[in-house]
């Protein structure tokens, strides 16, 4: 039995890896407590980890570090694959908004631990350690170490031991405003959807496909490209159902109309609006009267991109008409309609849909690969680049005027913005980046799971102590930091910004750089808003967290 006691009780990596999974099972078993109607979720792990870790399970400090930095890098870099195609779009939607209200929070942290220090009479280094923890932003913490040493050629604790203390509650003072936030804005998750949708047909490029009928004499007797030309409009015209010979033509830039002839086409509703001012109205003759009409002369089918040579070309590269004689109306891809733009880059795992002739149909689906069996394997030689990119970015020094040391994004903040970009970006450089949500969903689990509970047994030894003597009041100042800036952002976001809930719940996550709320925030939300809004504010937050922590350890020095 010696064996199973040194399992418990020793240092190995076998030891290790018992606790870990001990750890995370148990904290995931009791994700099913609730209170009321609300669940900790994956912040369970944290708890289950202090109690282990005040136990006296500790793990090796090496495999320790190293466990909860690759475990926070899993996290973020899968959620940066996530958000990645959308994130450019929603910051030019709303991201100045997010990132101003992210700054206030980063003040006003700042300001209230300061204005504690002042009340208090408390160090204002044991306050930076409670800051840390309070905004749980390890990173901080590390930098303020490193500036304390820089300027003293000394050590401090107290940094660290502050840190360990706040962080558990700066990690459920967060969650539990966004459940307060709930409670007090009485929102309701069905009309925050709805909402939502309404927001996003307004921003979004989304897609109608219509059928119009030509009225304007002047658009008669000229070519579908003079047309285009013409008019400047933004459309893909796939079929024409000519009133002379009543004969449906697959649309080509060649293609000459007449008065009272029918186009189906697909374009955004506010295209959709001028084309009937420019063409004619629009009539109801839908998919399926198409499709009576055309009997087996047309068809029209959805292919998935699957072959990697396709990943990266520009749509109009294909000359699909040219070749096959086929049109391609739109691609869906994340569950967005786009539109066939001859200049959209096509991307793995995109859904493009083709009408034409069923033989040439069938050449396409060969082209486009149309393999869902090839998509679930991951591409992990495209997932360690980016990691390593993102650690060589995290890792680069950028120097301040006036601060004595250089500033890093950390490994947190340099896999997010490499995920971002290699996600929008890789298909430009060949670089397939498609992952799917399945394969996404694991690595983040594993990574959010193995960093709790790491950041659990950490705290958790001498945490009873630090409290008993004193820290109890660190934690009182801890929890003031972590949600006085939340509600007020909360706030000011909801009342005077408009933003939904799910928008809001990832930006206090984000203003926090606290991942589990994140966690807890998509958990209860179900859809990605909280990921985009927590990736839009997360790499200047931490950026601004590490360089004001600092400024804050130059002022005590």
């Amino acid at each position: 039995m010696e064996w199973l006691v040194n399992l418990f009780t020793g240092s190995g990596v076998a030891h290790s890896v018992f606790i870990l999974a001990m750890v995370i099972a148990i904290g995931l078993g009791l994700n099913r407590i609730k209170f009321g109607s609300v669940s900790l979720g994956v912040t369970w792990i944290l708890f289950v980890g202090i109690v282990a870790g005040h136990f006296g399970f500790l793990l090796d400090s090496t495999t320790a570090q190293f466990v909860k930095e690759f475990g926070l890098i899993l996290f973020i870099y899968s959620i940066g694959l996530e958000v990645g195609p959308g994130f450019f779009s929603s910051f030019r939607k709303g991201g100045i908004t997010l990132n101003m209200l992210a700054v206030g929070s980063v003040l006003l942290a700042c300001c209230t631990a300061y204005v504690i220090h002042l009340i208090t009479d408390t160090s204002l280094i044991d306050m930076i350690g409670v800051l840390s923890g309070a905004v749980t932003n390890t990173p901080g913490m590390g930098a303020a170490q490193q500036t304390f040493y820089d300027m003293t050629g000394q050590t401090n604790t107290s940094i660290a031991q502050g840190y360990a203390v706040t962080y558990p509650l700066g990690v459920v003072g967060v969650i539990l405003t966004i459940i307060l936030l709930k409670r007090l804005f009485r929102v309701n998750f069905d009309n925050e959807r709805r909402i939502m949708l309404e927001r996003n047909k307004e921003h979004a490029e989304q897609l109608e496909a219509v059928t119009l009928e030509v009225h304007n004499e002047s658009v008669c007797g000229h070519t579908i490209r003079e047309i285009q030309e013409l008019f400047g409009r933004k459309c893909v015209i796939t079929r024409v159902l000519h009133e002379r010979t009543h004969d449906i033509e697959l649309a080509e830039s060649t293609t000459t109309l007449g008065m009272g002839d029918k186009l189906f086409l697909v374009a955004t509703p506010l295209e959709v609006e001028a084309l009937t001012l420019l063409i004619g109205p629009r009539i109801n003759m839908n998919m399926a009267e198409w499709d009576a009409i055309e009997a087996n002369n047309l068809t029209s089918e959805r292919f998935i991109i699957t072959n990697p040579r396709i990943n990266g070309k520009r749509l109009g590269d294909l000359k699909l008409r040219q070749t096959f004689n086929v049109t391609i109306t739109r691609i869906i891809r994340s569950g967005v309609d786009l539109i066939a733009d001859p200049h959209l880059l096509l991307q793995m795992g995109d859904r493009v849909v083709v009408v034409g002739k069923p033989e040439s149909i069938q050449k396409i689906g060969n082209l486009m690969g149309n393999s869902v069996k090839h998509l679930d394997e991951p591409n992990l030689a495209a997932i360690f680049l980016g990691i390593a990119l993102g650690v060589v970015l995290g890792s680069l020094p950028i120097f301040i005027s006036g601060v004595p040391i250089p500033v890093k994004l950390g490994l947190a903040g340099g896999p997010l913005i490499v995920s971002i970009l290699i996600s929008k970006f890789g298909p430009q450089i060949k670089l397939v980046t498609y992952t799917t949500s399945s394969a996404n969903k694991m690595i983040r689990q594993i990574g959010i799971t193995l960093f709790l509970a790491v950041v659990g047994i950490g705290a958790g030894n001498g945490f009873v102590d630090t409290i008993v003597h004193g820290g109890y009041w660190w934690v009182l100042y801890g929890f003031l930091i972590t949600v006085i800036p939340c509600i007020i952002i909360g706030f000011i976001a909801r009342k005077i910004c408009k933003l939904s809930y799910f928008t809001i719940a990832g930006l206090i996550s984000g203003t926090m750089t606290n991942p589990p709320a994140l966690a807890y925030s998509n958990e209860i939300c179900g859809n990605n808003q909280a990921s985009v809004a927590y990736s839009t504010v997360y790499p200047l937050t931490m950026f601004l967290r590490v360089v004001t922590i600092q400024i804050l350890t130059l002022m005590a020095l």
